[in-house]
């Protein structure tokens, strides 16, 4: 049949091509988010566990911050964890084993770059985020949270440590093994629990070592969310500008250093 097309004619002419990097990116996004909703173990992670420790925190006879208002603290480090578990952990262990059963390998054969694999697979964590922090602040303000501050600024704050968190996550995920990224995931994570500000504050630390610490992702997403949720501060700069660097490191060097399988 001719190339040309008559008015009321149709074309059987091949016209391969990959699509566009944006189809790309929304059909990756779409089908990873599928994929973590389907995940229990998953699930549990980054959206129960969380729901828990608000209420486990919040009982004065287990947790005490010497404040009244010990609610303000703890719906911000909640926050701040949801991402981590769900930006770091889940998606660091999920793809680790997903490069194991060679699932990654198979789309390693397609047209899909590693770099639109990540960003879908970020993208996809950001959609849960969404739902866990809609959960996390309907059961704080349940439980008598007053939340203050800019809105946009938490936004910004929380897609700038998915960004961070995922890259980090990845850049485990493709260079180490399943086993060793299960392993290496959980351990970061205790880490940046309790020296990143989220179960403990930072001003409980020395003076050169909160110095130090201030300056890990999981302090900057933790302190940033505090200081305008808790403390109706102005916008956070160095917690913002922490979170990019990390983020503009992790996430290139997850691009080029991932391994399909």
């Amino acid at each position: 049949m001719s190339d040309q097309t008559a008015p009321g004619r149709i074309s059987f002419a091949p016209a391969p091509a990959a699509s566009s990097r944006a189809t790309m990116v929304k059909a990756q996004t779409r089908m990873e988010f599928r994929l973590l909703l389907r995940n229990g173990e998953q699930v549990g992670l980054t959206l129960l566990i969380p729901l828990l420790l608000l209420f486990f925190f919040n009982l004065p006879l287990l947790y005490s911050l010497g404040t009244p208002r010990r609610i303000d603290f703890v719906v911000p480090s909640i926050i701040a964890l949801a991402v981590m578990s769900a930006a770091f952990t889940g998606l660091a262990i999920g793809t680790g084993f997903e490069r194991k059963y060679a699932v990654l390998k198979r789309l390693g054969a397609t047209a899909l770059p590693r770099s639109t694999l990540i960003l879908g697979k970020t993208l996809a964590v950001l959609l849960l985020e969404v739902l866990q922090i809609v959960l996390i602040c309907s059961v704080g303000l349940a439980l008598a949270w007053h939340p203050h501050g800019d809105p946009f600024t938490v936004v910004l704050l929380v897609v700038l440590g998915t960004l961070a968190f995922g890259g980090l996550g990845l850049l485990v995920a493709g260079t180490l093994r399943a086993e060793v990224t299960l392993a290496a995931a959980n351990l970061i994570w205790l880490i940046l629990l309790f020296a990143g500000g989220i179960a403990i504050p930072l001003d409980k630390y020395g003076g050169a070592a909160r110095d130090v610490l201030q300056f890990l992702p999981s302090a900057a997403l933790s302190d940033g969310l505090h200081d305008v949720l808790q403390h109706h501060a102005g916008f956070p700069v160095r917690e913002v500008l922490t979170l990019l660097v990390w983020a503009a490191i992790a996430l290139p060097a997850a691009a080029r250093w991932f391994k399909w399988e």
